[in-house]
């Protein structure tokens, strides 16, 4: 088994437009990756993904190979593109940007279910809850 060196999270990578560019470049070619490599597989699993944000889990072991794990979109994302803004509210206690079911709460919940740091589907609509209402987003 493979000796793992570092275990690197990039929150802001583009499907299907991954590019050498910072902020993966810097990052990668830091472990000693080999950044194209990398770029290409990534966009070869993100090709159906191509321009949502999903963030990624890479694993680079001792030889300087590695690994990755693609996770969903954050929350704040799947829920603005459900109520098509790009945005949340500066003030999201006073002004409100836009209003959300149940419903579709509870889809994000079972889509985003295995990426969440819970176990029953009622926990994890109670996150998908307070990230929207601190986003101004009525229920």
């Amino acid at each position: 088994m493979k000796k793992i060196i570092k275990k690197i999270k990039i929150q802001k990578i583009i499907g299907g437009k991954a590019n050498p560019s910072p902020p993966i470049g810097p990052i990668l070619g830091s472990s000693g990756v080999n950044i194209m490599d990398f770029c290409k597989k990534y966009n070869s699993k993100t090709k159906n993904s191509h321009g949502e944000n999903c963030p990624v889990i890479i694993t680079v072991y001792e030889d300087k190979s590695f690994d990755f794990l693609i996770k969903k979109p954050p929350v704040s994302v799947l829920l603005l593109k459900n109520i098509k803004e790009k945005k949340g509210s500066s003030e999201s206690n006073r002004s409100k940007i836009g209003k959300i079911s149940m419903d579709e709460i509870k889809i994000i919940a079972k889509n985003k279910m295995e990426d969440m740091n819970c176990f029953s589907i009622q926990s994890a609509i109670s996150m998908i809850l307070g990230t929207a209402r601190s986003m101004g987003i009525e229920i």
